[in-house]
């Protein structure tokens, strides 16, 4: 065997150690998590210890402990094969859950222990969100990533070391072997020699090529995914109180999502119709209210809308809503802040100029230069272009609850975008969502699968059956 083939496969050794250590490295909790996200998260908690639509995945190892590893990735892989063939724990759990049926996966072993890898991490408390943590539906998407580019940057310079050494070693294994021959020898390869030889520059070009397209790939998969955006709003409108403590209906001021492709932002007009009564909040007092208020021109001191309030003075505008804040503060000798109609007060003054001053920003910008129009609110949900979604066709035929996609805006504050609207999360919920045949007439029309359901020969038609992953349903 010559020296060059001895160097080709020390090079292919230390390629293939690099690589393997990146493979073992990589039991890795970020892939468990994509993993969970795309195939997991419709069913389970993602605090991993309450219960959804299917059980807390938390404590797995404890109610599997009794059966082997492979009976646990058989369960992951086809829970009805494993049900069908009689295994205890596969039927306790069945019984338990029917007749939520688990997707089947098509998962590698080395996918599966990713995942479970996760499920542990976060039930620990390890990794992203703590299992006694309280979950904030806006901010799961902000789970703490763990960060592997200085492990692998210490194995990178340890394996070019390593190479380098190789090529000195090779190249005086061929200065003696020379000299043993009896031939005159070569000159010794020194270690700018060896940097700038066609194997290290091919074998250079070719790392930057693939971590390359490995980074752009990577980059344009996650283009446009705002999952855990969460803007401050013009006016801070408080789901939390509106559509949880008030109850108030999510199609009262989104009632788009019921008859259009949008389920569209309300007109200030819809806040009015409450807000003609309430005048003062909870939270903020008048600071919030008079933005509606200021934008319609609305006057709340003598609950009419003012005539010719578009053509009005800055000005004009300004003394009409500080005598409202004026007449509706008082600052007890507490410090505390309550709002009645009392007499003028400096802090009642200075309270009004810093509303107005609020106001005003909220309001207006470069464009949008009168506080009279409408509330310019920052956009959360973004589609890309070429992807067709109709709220109508989820919300009244398909009777998809909002918080499926939303999180639980009952509970936030300020909303966020919960889910991460990309396309494997639509195609699995899609593949697992069940279609709500009975009393919806949209659906009579499949009479093969209502006569199946009735013979027994299925238990449920998915969005999938009913044509939910034709590319033209989206991608029109």
């Amino acid at each position: 065997m010559t020296n060059r083939n001895i160097f080709h496969k020390l090079s292919l050794l230390a390629v293939a150690l690099f690589l393997s250590v990146g493979l073992l490295s990589a039991q890795n909790l970020d892939e468990g998590k994509n993993l969970f996200k795309v195939n997991c998260a419709q069913c389970h908690a993602k605090d991993m210890k309450s219960k959804l639509t299917g059980p807390a995945l938390g404590g797995y190892g404890e109610r599997w402990a009794d059966y082997p590893q492979e009976d646990l990735y058989s369960w992951i892989r086809n829970s009805q094969a494993l049900i069908a063939s009689g295994h205890p724990k596969a039927v306790e759990l069945w019984n338990e859950w029917k007749p939520t049926v688990m997707t089947n996966f098509n998962l590698t072993d080395e996918q599966i222990a990713n995942i479970l890898a996760y499920v542990d991490g976060v039930a620990a408390g390890t990794y992203g969100v703590p299992a006694n943590a309280v979950v904030d539906n806006a901010a799961q998407s902000t789970e703490t990533k763990s960060d592997n580019t200085l492990l692998f940057a210490v194995l990178f310079g340890i394996l070019a070391l390593l190479a380098l050494v190789l090529a000195r070693i090779i190249s005086n294994l061929n200065h003696l072997a020379q000299i043993k021959e009896g031939g005159a020898p070569g000159p010794r390869k020194t270690l700018v020699d060896i940097l700038t030889s066609k194997g290290v520059i091919g074998f250079v070009i070719f790392g930057l090529v693939v971590l390359g397209g490995y980074t752009t790939v990577n980059n344009a998969i996650g283009l446009n995914r705002m999952q855990g955006y969460q803007p401050e709003q013009p006016i801070k409108f408080s789901h939390a109180t509106h559509a949880g403590l008030q109850k108030i209906d999510c199609q009262y001021c989104h009632d788009g999502a019921r008859r259009s492709k949008h389920s569209v932002i309300p007109a200030a007009n819809t806040c009015m119709n409450c807000h003609k009564a309430v005048k003062v909040g909870s939270t903020y007092g008048t600071a919030e209210l008079t933005k509606i208020y200021a934008s319609v021109g609305y006057d709340p001191n003598t609950d009419k809308y003012i005539e010719g309030y578009e053509a009005m003075s800055e000005e004009d505008i300004s003394k009409i809503y500080k005598k409202w804040i004026v007449n509706s503060f008082v600052q007890n000798d507490d410090n505390k802040v309550k709002y009645s109609p009392v007499k003028i007060s400096d802090a009642a003054v200075k309270e009004a100029d810093k509303q107005w001053d609020g106001i005003v920003s909220s309001l207006t910008n470069e464009q949008k230069t009168s506080v009279y129009g409408p509330i310019e609110w920052i956009r959360i949900h973004n589609l890309p272009d070429h992807v067709y979604f109709n709220h109508a066709q989820h919300v009244t035929v398909g009777k998809v609850e909002c918080q499926n996609c939303h999180g639980k805006v009952e509970e936030m504050e300020v909303v966020g975008q919960y889910s991460p609207l990309s396309m494997g999360w639509c195609i699995n919920c899609h593949r697992q969502t069940e279609v709500k045949f009975a009393d919806n007439d949209y659906y009579q029309s499949y009479e093969k699968y209502h006569q199946e359901i009735k013979d027994g020969l299925r238990e449920k038609v998915t969005v999938e059956d009913i044509g939910g992953l034709e590319c033209q349903k989206c991608h029109y």
